[in-house]
């Protein structure tokens, strides 16, 4: 296998299933699969279209409590997504040992801004959140016996285009990656 330069944007077709691959793997591994309606590698824009149930900013019945749990736990998901897609495609597509450091201080830059936009969260709070979420997902792509899976899930990915939440989930239990 020729050795690739990682870059934010997609190199080709199967570099950009990798990048979609990982964030429905990420997904399911936290259990927000009810937040998806469907991925797609043809998407003019996302690749990823969520659910109302994502969409949910709250209503005067919901405390805002509720509601600012509900949108952290969005920023969690967006941010395992942004990692587990740039680890699919570093680690297990091109066998690197990790994220190129550049990409990964760029990815962890952009996720800080979007935890102070969104969320109005101090640094102490989102780098909390950034290790969690990095260490979590690198269990997941750092383990060898998961490749193949990912592979044949990147390949499901390219010749199916579209899938919605139920049809992941069924991938993936068949590969047993969940």
């Amino acid at each position: 296998m020729s050795k690739e330069i990682l870059t934010l944007s997609y190199l080709n077709e199967d570099d950009k299933a990798y990048g979609l691959a990982g964030m429905a793997i990420s997904l399911a591994a936290l259990d927000a699969m009810d937040r998806v309606a469907a991925v797609s590698l043809d998407a003019d824009g996302p690749m990823v279209s969520f659910s109302h149930e994502y969409f949910f900013s709250g209503s005067p019945s919901i405390s805002p409590k509720a509601t600012w749990d509900n949108l952290l736990h969005n920023y969690y998901i967006t941010s395992a997504m942004v990692l587990s897609n740039v680890m699919a495609r570093s680690i297990v597509r091109l066998q690197s040992d990790d994220i190129p450091a550049e990409i990964f201080k760029t990815i962890r830059d952009e996720i800080a801004e979007e935890g102070r936009d969104t969320c109005s969260l101090e640094d102490d709070e989102i780098e909390t959140i950034f290790n969690k979420t990095n260490s979590y997902m690198r269990r997941i792509f750092r383990n060898p016996r998961l490749h193949p899976a990912i592979d044949e899930f990147a390949r499901t990915l390219s010749r199916r285009r579209n899938l919605s939440g139920m049809e992941i989930l069924d991938e993936l239990r068949l590969l047993q990656i969940i």
